[in-house]
Order: C-alpha cells, then sequence, then structure tokens
C-alpha cells in the first residue's frame, strides 16, 4: 500500500491511524532518510496508542519505553548500532516478542533479527512534488 502525504500533519495522522489499528507483539520498522518524517511518523502512532507524553527519536539510547497508553511503546532508533549483538545485549527479544508495540527506525541495520511478520514502512521524499511530500509505503498491513 502506497500512501502520499504533504505535510507533517498528514504524516502524522498517517501514523495515529496505524497506532489506533496495531495489537500487542506487533513490530513496526521505520525506514528513510535523515529528514523524511520518521520521528513525526513515530509521534502520530504513540498518539494512536493513547501514549501523551512527548515522542522523541531515542538515537543516543537505542531504546525509549513508553507507557501510559493502550499498550506500551518499545521506539528503537537502532542508527548507531555498529553490530547486531548490540541488540542482544540489551535484551532485544524480550521487546520484540513482548506484550508492547515496537517501532524501530533504520530496521534495515538489524535486518536478520526482524521477524517475518514485521510491518515494513517506507517513508520518501520528492522535492519535485514539493518540500513536505512524503511517499510512504506501508507492506504488511491489508488496509487502514
Amino acid at each position: 500500500m502506497v500512501v502520499e502525504t504533504y505535510g507533517a500533519e498528514e504524516t502524522k495522522a498517517l501514523g495515529l491511524k496505524i497506532g489506533q489499528k496495531a495489537v500487542p507483539g506487533q513490530i513496526f520498522t521505520l525506514s528513510g532518510d535523515l529528514g523524511t518524517g520518521k520521528t513525526v511518523f513515530s509521534q502520530g502512532l504513540s498518539r494512536g496508542l493513547g501514549i501523551t507524553e512527548p515522542v522523541s527519536s531515542p538515537t543516543f539510547t537505542i531504546v525509549q519505553v513508553y507507557e501510559g497508553g493502550r499498550l506500551p511503546l518499545y521506539h528503537f532508533d537502532v542508527y548507531r548500532i555498529s553490530d547486531v549483538e548490540e541488540m542482544e545485549e540489551i535484551g532485544y527479544d524480550d521487546y520484540f516478542f513482548g506484550s508492547g508495540v515496537c517501532l524501530i527506525e533504520w530496521a534495515e541495520l538489524i535486518e536478520e533479527l526482524i521477524p517475518g511478520q514485521a510491518v515494513r514502512i517506507m517513508i520518501e521524499k520528492d522535492v519535485e512534488k514539493g518540500f513536505d511530500y512524503r511517499k510512504i509505503t506501508i507492506e504488511g498491513m491489508e488496509e487502514l
């Protein structure tokens, strides 16, 4: 499925819709270049889970846990992971196979650890269609 958005609010609204449909144990991978809107999308998804605290990219902590919604959110940013063994050190499988929802930014860097049933989301810019345009490709979800 491909969704086009034309501003941060539309990208956040898409994340919100997906978060509202998320179920325990669901894993979302989030890929895209720097500045494509991964954090904006993440903020929407967290709102869809009922999380009200501010969400930011956990670049330096690898994983940030948000509770207080209908499901916990385990928000990973693996951009700085140099070896998949680092994921084992933080106990990734407790998060991946837990009762919350995982959102993994830069998931392509740990592809061998991602379960096959993960929902894969790719955000791309196309400046010819406008500065705020985003093409968001979603694999693994039937409908919104």
